[in-house]
């Protein structure tokens, strides 16, 4: 043993300083870590042929080993860390020699790439990943980022610090519409930084909030950490709650958990928008806070302002853009609460709770199961368990004879009868009435002296819209009667909506935040609401910010937007199609409600896709197009050459050993809060030195059986991951960040000033992640109040 390691330890060191040596080396790290994983291999076969490399095994023959089995302790559980008074025998790290390990690592790499990136399950997901960074690439090019910093710095530049703060309030919202970090940090640092410079503000506040909030992108969804941590997480989730219910006695994590062992990128996006907003927050109050401690430094600036020529009062501005807001989203979400809104489609295939709380556990298990099932959930559901699957039993079989009777007559299952205790009011009129709401509050707020009457009048359409969905539509009814009972308070309100968007387009703020904030509602909307997942939304985004872009190039040029305009109508009613009527046409008896519905979806569907295409003609011809699909494919070709990269490298640490050493120490410790404090504090440090890639793809997946196979909402521990990876863009002297700004700030701001500048800034996300340890419903309130 040299210097009294084990021989895997020493292994872990050589890989480690393989992969240092690689990244430092100046060689492009998405080749640098499969060359560092190949360098590594060949060092470590090389000692351990010459007999240098031996590591201590536990001797699984002696007597010791098999009385600690006859305990009742698992051999999974049986490790060095736990047990170091048993027996050792020393062996080599690769038993049957380097050319059996390069065999077996050979076949390892064709099965990871085929799963993980070519041909396996999440392949659909990642392609979301392509997608939403052209939609980034796309809007950074349609210079969105110009006209919101110039606006957002009017409404906010009169505070104190409100430079800085409108700089936060831009990052947060092109992080909702671009997510990537590298294109918000150049814009923001060619674009504020001078401003905020002659303005007075002090250099180290200037670079620090340009950093920091160009890095919200990395957790405020669309994300792509979110979406390729997701990924990764979902599978290891699995596999590790699999594991542990055949550990426990099990047949599957269903049984041991009473639900699937499922996390979803939707999920995760859901959970990530509270801590992505609370982080955007503390930026713009650290903002302030430094202006009102320090007014030279952040001093207040007046700039120009613009509101279409209407006179806006401080008491009208908060009644129309802040307090009926607030009264009419929470009064949606309260009425939902209480089961006033609520889905009105009642499926046939249900889980029947029963009235026990987190549902029915299945029974049917071993003694062994049992236990573990009450440990985990508590005798009292366990009891109710029982006696509800003992009293169901009846009921579920007379429920199953009544759908195959359906069947059998040629009935629809999924289309139940009214049902009394359906909610009065739909989930999707209600989220029509609360955005029809806003749109009329604000309109009224932009022009307070118009006359209210047109908005009155689609006022009176929204409520007459609520009362015919509480009077008239129940829960069995099919989507054209649905649509005929709607037609025309719909009507009525859309006539009202075409004033209102006159009204709106007058004033500067809405004219510039409007366009990319669709872009987000269609994006996140149909995430967060269970309508679609990640791909799909993404392919939605891409297309949408091309014709966004394509839009304003026409009017840049004074040409008509007409075309892009009427593919965007076109778009929203093929959506709109998809989510309210059944639009198979393979089925074997097939309604003409179902036709004309298909008919009309598909027509939109032709329009929307030439004007996709029309969009991107004209950003080709505006030489736009060829350098978006440029940038799209360097991006892409490198996040997926270092996930092949990446995954050789866990195949070498895998291959002597090192992954399940690593799990067998922090299985060692006693409390699974404890085991995931060390790996977020060995991510943090190593964020200094890594890319998030890396460490998505490198330390991910050896910790991801240990702190996904506990007892953890594995949602919360997917967002304090990427928290914490959010951080290595700010942490030097690697941080990407800080070369992103220091590339594009003025000489005056040295490497000093930007180092100085983010260091507050580490220690809000540092906060940040604390406050999401000590409140984790943080990140559970959306998932819970959006049931997928």
């Amino acid at each position: 043993m040299i210097f009294g390691l084990d021989g895997v330890e020493i292994g872990l060191l050589i890989v480690l300083l393989c992969l240092f040596g690689g990244i430092l080396s100046g060689f492009p790290v998405a080749f640098a870590i499969g060359g560092a994983g190949l360098i590594a291999f060949g060092i470590i076969a090389l000692l351990d042929a010459q007999g240098v490399l031996i590591h201590q095994a536990i001797d699984t023959g002696s007597d010791a080993y098999r009385d600690i089995l006859a305990s009742g302790v698992h051999r999974d559980d049986v490790s060095v860390f736990r047990y170091p008074e048993l027996p050792r025998v020393e062996e080599s790290l690769f038993p049957g020699g380097w050319e059996q390990a390069i065999n077996r690592n050979l076949s390892f790499v064709v099965n990871r790439m085929n799963e993980r990136v070519f041909a396996g399950q999440s392949i659909e997901t990642l392609l979301a990943v392509l997608m939403f960074v052209m939609m980034g690439i796309v809007l950074e090019r349609s210079k969105i980022a110009e006209d919101l910093l110039t606006t957002m710095a009017k409404v906010f530049g009169p505070l104190p610090g409100g430079l800085a703060v409108s700089v936060v309030v831009v990052g947060a919202f092109l992080a909702a519409s671009t997510g990537i970090v590298g294109a918000t940090v150049v814009t923001m640092g060619l674009l504020s930084l001078p401003t905020m410079l002659r303005s007075g503000y002090s250099p180290e506040l200037s670079t620090g909030v340009i950093a920091a909030s160009g890095t919200l992108g990395q957790i405020i969804p669309p994300s792509i950490v979110i979406v390729l941590l997701g990924t990764l997480a979902g599978d290891l989730y699995s596999t590790a709650q699999e594991a542990r219910a055949q550990t426990v006695g099990c047949s599957d994590a269903l049984t041991l958990l009473g639900r699937p062992a499922v996390v979803s990128v939707g999920t995760l996006f859901q959970a990530a928008m509270l801590p992505g907003v609370m982080l955007a927050a503390l930026y713009a109050l650290y903002a302030f806070g430094y202006a009102v401690v320090n007014p030279s430094k952040a001093p207040a600036v007046q700039l120009e302002a613009s509101t279409g020529g209407q006179v806006i009062t401080r008491r009208e501005g908060l009644t129309w853009f802040l307090a009926l807001p607030v009264v009419l989203i929470g009064g949606a979400v309260i009425l939902g609460q209480v089961g006033v809104i609520g889905s009105q489609v009642v499926r046939a295939v249900q889980t029947e709770t029963h009235g026990v709380e987190g549902g029915i556990l299945r029974t049917n298990v071993s003694e062994q199961c049992q236990a573990a099932m009450i440990e985990l959930h508590g005798q009292a559901r366990w009891d109710a368990s029982v006696e509800a699957r003992a009293a169901g039993a009846a009921a579920v079989a007379a429920a199953e004879e009544a759908d195959a009777a359906a069947l059998e007559a040629g009935e629809s299952v999924e289309e139940a009868a009214p049902v009394p205790n359906a909610p009065p009011i739909g989930t999707g009129v209600a989220t029509l009435a609360v955005l029809f709401g806003l749109t009329l509050l604000v309109a009224r707020g932009v022009a307070p002296t118009a006359s209210p009457v047109p908005l009155l009048i689609g006022a009176g359409g929204i409520v007459v819209m609520l009362l015919a969905d509480v009077l008239l539509i129940h829960s069995g009814m099919s989507p054209a009667e649905t649509l005929v009972i709607l037609l025309i308070p719909i009507i009525v309100v859309l006539w009202s909506m075409r004033h209102a968007a006159g009204r709106l387009a007058s004033n500067e703020l809405i004219r510039v935040v409007f366009p990319p904030l669709v872009l987000i509602v269609a994006v996140l909307g149909s995430i967060l609401g269970g309508i679609t997942n990640p791909t799909p939304a993404a392919a939605l985004g891409a297309a949408g910010a091309i014709m966004l872009a394509a839009y304003r190039k026409l009017r840049e040029e004074g040409g008509s937007g007409q075309v892009i305009l009427i593919a965007a109508y076109a778009t929203i009613l093929m959506i709109l199609a998809g989510m309210n009527f059944d639009l198979r046409i393979n089925q074997e008896t097939v309604r003409p409600v179902t036709w004309i519905a298909f008919l009309v979806a598909y027509s939109a569907y032709m329009v929307a896709f030439f004007g996709v295409l029309y969009g991107v003609w004209v950003l080709y011809r505006g030489a736009v197009m060829t350098p978006v699909v440029r940038e799209t494919a360097k991006v892409t070709s490198m996040v997926f050459t270092i996930l092949i990269g990446s995954q050789l490298l866990n195949l070498v640490v895998i291959s002597f050993g090192g992954e399940h050493y690593i799990q067998q120490f922090l299985k060692s410790f006693d409390s699974e809060f404890k085991v995931f404090l060390i790996v977020m504090l060995v991510m943090f440090i190593l964020g200094f030195v890594l890319d998030f890639l890396e460490i998505i793809y490198i330390v991910v997946p050896i910790v991801g059986p240990v702190i996904y196979g506990g007892t953890m909402d594995p949602k919360w521990v997917t967002i304090m991951i990427a928290v914490n990876l959010q951080t290595s863009f700010l942490t030097p002297p690697f941080g990407f960040a800080l070369f992103y700004l220091r590339g594009v700030a003025p000489p005056q701001v040295t490497t000093g000033h930007i180092y100085r500048g983010v260091a507050p800034f580490v220690l809000i996300q540092v906060v940040g992640l604390g406050l999401l340890w000590v409140f984790p419903g943080i990140v559970s309130i959306i998932p819970d109040l959006i049931p997928n």
